[in-house]
């Protein structure tokens, strides 16, 4: 009696939710988008139950098909750990890796680090995705996933890769119209940029005179407000208003004098970068390997 599920349906139900379509499917496997259609068909016919629910213009899982790609996304991995192990060429990173990481955070250093990460480990297949918020750590949709601050939670693996700390600052067209804050009061009267990002307290800082001091909690107001960290430092070159974001992403506007550092003396809770990954990961050579080449890009920073 043929089996209603089939080790290969794992690997297909998979590729064709990553995809998001029937046609971007056909495409990634080289083959028709009937081709798809008629093996997936076959598929849901064998285990009773529709696994996709279809429209003319996209897609979306059912709840079986939700819990088939939660389960077969595990084994998949599993069997890639397994197989390395077990291996002669165990310590030659190989298999599927995927990565997630912030917008901005991924489109200017995770972005490049992969490609470089790929020329030197070419039987490594990345996968990268890039959201505004991370993703929940019981969620086994990722290998490695890069993240601001530890994750409260002992059952994965994070690896510090980055110091990280985030700086008050504006541009000098701003500075010369409006001032300089010289105390953290002085910003209630400031217009401020926001970025609406995770579960951080909208229009809430908190600033605390050098390491131990004394902390304020200061609550900003302005007009501009945002998701994208890349389009809130455009706005702060602009001249629109004063800004808190990631050293790493506001060095060169200091360094060039396009942005001005406020209020220096002051520090904001610490954002070090983490490379975050499940426990039963470590032993996987391609893991292994992108977390050390990840780590030692970032070694001077974190230094």
């Amino acid at each position: 009696m043929e089996p209603r599920l089939q080790a290969a349906d794992l690997g297909f139900f998979a590729a064709l939710a990553m995809a998001g379509s029937l046609s971007a499917a056909a495409r990634e496997m080289r083959i028709t988008t009937a081709a798809v259609s008629k093996r997936l068909s076959q598929m849901e016919a064998r285990l009773g139950v529709p696994l996709i629910n279809r429209t003319t213009r996209r897609m979306s899982l059912t709840v079986e098909g939700e819990t088939v790609l939660r389960h077969a996304r595990s084994i998949l991995a599993e069997m890639a750990d397994l197989e390395q192990q077990l291996g002669a060429s165990r310590s030659t990173p190989s298999g599927l890796l995927r990565v997630n990481a912030t917008l901005g955070f991924g489109r200017s250093h995770m972005g490049p680090l992969i490609s470089r990460f790929v020329q030197q480990y070419p039987q490594v297949d990345v996968q990268l995705q890039l959201s505004v918020d991370p993703p929940a750590l019981t969620d086994d949709t990722f290998d490695v996933c890069i993240r601001f601050g530890p994750p409260p939670d002992a059952r994965v693996i994070a690896r510090k890769i980055a110091s990280n700390q985030r700086l008050l600052c504006a541009s000098p067209a701003y500075i010369a119209r409006h001032g300089e804050p010289k105390s953290p009061a002085d910003l209630a009267r400031h217009n401020f940029i926001s970025i609406r990002q995770g579960d951080e307290a909208y229009g809430v800082i908190k600033l605390t005179r050098g390491r131990t001091g004394k902390t304020e909690t200061i609550k900003t107001r302005g007009n501009l407000t945002t998701n994208d960290g890349s389009i809130a430092v455009q706005w702060a070159l602009d001249g629109h208003g004063i800004l808190m974001r990631a050293e790493w992403d506001i060095r060169d506007h200091l360094a060039q004098g396009q942005l001005m550092q406020l209020l220096p003396q002051h520090h904001t809770p610490d954002a070090d970068i983490y490379a975050v990954y499940p426990a039963q990961h470590k032993s996987a050579a391609r893991v292994r390997a992108f977390v050390d080449f990840v780590a030692e890009a970032f070694r001077p920073a974190r230094d």
